[in-house]
């Protein structure tokens, strides 16, 4: 007997189920930000020390996880940087950027605001 019907017969409801609770219970991949943010909030809960253990715990592990996904991502960034930086002959090359550099790119008045420092 086939538990998922016959040709052109619908599976049981019980499948139906199945797949709808797996299809929850598998996360769904954050934005490298969204990931951070998460990461960040779990940090400060734990830095509250408010927490019983067990969720203490629960939430360290999601850091960590969460931690570790985003160093993937970040090293995943720098090897296709890698790629970009690479010259003709296949070879990766740097250069420091210049002052000039930075003010073609726009980027040369950022932090030179009147805004007094936070530090």
């Amino acid at each position: 007997m086939n538990i998922c019907g016959g040709q052109g017969q619908a599976p049981p409801p019980q499948l139906n189920f199945l797949k709808m609770k797996m299809k929850k219970s598998v996360p769904q991949p954050q934005t490298f930000e969204a990931s951070l943010a998460a990461l960040e909030r779990i940090v400060r809960e734990l830095e509250r020390g408010e927490l019983p253990l067990e969720k203490s715990l629960e939430l360290f592990e999601e850091g960590v996880r969460l931690s570790r996904e985003c160093q993937e991502r970040l090293n995943e960034a720098e090897r296709r940087i890698e790629v970009l930086l690479q010259d003709g002959d296949g070879r990766t090359f740097a250069s420091a950027l210049a002052a000039d550099d930075l003010a073609r790119a726009g980027l040369d008045e950022i932090g030179d605001d009147d805004d007094e420092s936070v530090f």
